[in-house]
């Protein structure tokens, strides 16, 4: 098996690769720059075999792992990096510019594809347009295999089927809390930074059969597990708007993250200061972050189902998932066109499988926790 990863030298491809080469997983490292590239290599330890060359053939330094350059502006060069591997990782934000290219490479090159992106519309652009090409091609493409997504949408199904009949469920309300670990990746802030009017508006919903935008939000608070009083919460465009709908015939999803985090996204954000900033949180600060997502559903009779995932360093916790998702594909295979996590992947296999990585989820029945819109 052998993996490519784009965007190999940036916060999370690095920690990627860590996670590929922990595994023993053979892996190709592609980006834009060759020097970077030969860093990342170097920092991570990758093994392997090869030198390192452009997409296009020309020699581009030597290095531990195989390296090759290509730009999202040269499809021929990303097909060629892609060839010959079973699966792509994508971690080259902001990806509703670039990701686009990434993906129409790997399905050209008959890889399948990953990527670690949270940026909503370009979750959903990526089902508008590539489920028919990666369908034509046999490779199944899974966008948002991240530290909330992936997770999330694994139990909104499981929670799903604990509310049946499924047709039932009124509503599914997805909400992430993270505390601690040092801020935010400077290729996160790039992201927001790209899609700030839509963070600003709140994002998607799905409303009826359809995503919309615009939608006021059903919900301001919502209560934590073990806690007395409930945590604001602000509308937020997180991917599990967008995947959820797509095996579960619920009416209303929307999505929140902390009030209080929200709001830190008001400050405004230059290139330049964002070129001023550390990389991304040090070893130290992931290691103390936590992170609660929760998946709440109520049905039309008012039963209400829980489920929540905790676990800590939500960029190592994202490497892992990443990995995982791709390792599954190229060794277990999934239907063949643009999936989301439950349509490609065994909920509780999956889910089980984080579990020596710190990541733990629960279901419970009957608690409701969400305060509604006055």
């Amino acid at each position: 098996m052998k993996i490519a990863v784009y965007g190999a030298s940036g916060y999370q491809g690095k920690l990627v690769l860590a996670e590929l080469a922990r595994r023993d997983i053979d892996m190709r490292l592609v980006g834009r720059n060759a020097t970077r590239l030969r860093e990342a290599a170097t920092t991570v330890g990758t093994a392997g075999g090869g030198a390192a060359e452009t997409a296009g053939g020309g020699a581009a330094g030597t290095g531990d792992a195989e390296q090759l350059v290509a730009d999202t502006d040269d499809h021929d060069a990303l097909v060629t990096a892609f060839r010959g591997c079973d699966a792509v990782i994508n971690c080259a934000g902001p990806f509703t510019g670039s990701g686009p290219a990434v993906v129409r490479a790997a399905i050209a090159a008959g890889c399948h594809y990953v990527d670690t992106a949270g940026e909503q519309l370009y979750t959903k652009a990526v089902f508008d347009t590539f489920a028919e090409d990666a369908e034509r091609a046999g490779v199944t493409v899974v966008p948002a295999t991240n530290d909330g997504c992936l997770p999330g949408d694994l139990i909104a199904h499981l929670l799903a089927e604990r509310a049946q009949p499924m047709e039932e469920i009124e509503e599914i309300t997805v909400s992430h809390f993270i505390t601690g670990g040092g801020g935010f990746s400077r290729g996160s802030l790039r992201s927001a930074v790209d899609t700030i009017d839509e963070i600003k508006a709140g994002g998607l919903s799905y409303d009826d059969g359809g995503w919309r935008t615009g939608t006021p939000a059903r919900h301001t608070a919502v209560t934590l597990p073990d806690a007395l009083q409930p945590t604001g919460v602000a509308k937020y465009p997180l991917s599990e708007v967008v995947t959820i709908p797509r095996h579960i015939p619920v009416r209303h999803v929307e999505s929140h993250v902390d009030a209080a985090v929200a709001a830190q996204l008001d400050t405004p954000l230059t290139p330049g200061i964002i070129d001023s900033l550390p990389e991304g949180p040090t070893e130290e600060d992931r290691r103390t972050q936590r992170f609660t997502y929760l998946i709440d559903a109520v049905r039309r009779d008012g039963l209400s189902v829980r489920g929540v995932v905790r676990g800590h360093d939500t960029y190592g916790s994202a490497a892992v998932i990443a990995v995982e998702a791709a390792r599954r594909l190229a060794e277990d295979g999934a239907e063949p066109g643009v999936l989301a996590p439950a349509q490609a992947y065994d909920p509780t296999s999956f889910l089980g499988s984080l579990a020596p990585h710190g990541i733990s989820w629960t279901i419970t029945v009957g608690c409701g926790s969400l305060e509604v819109k006055s």
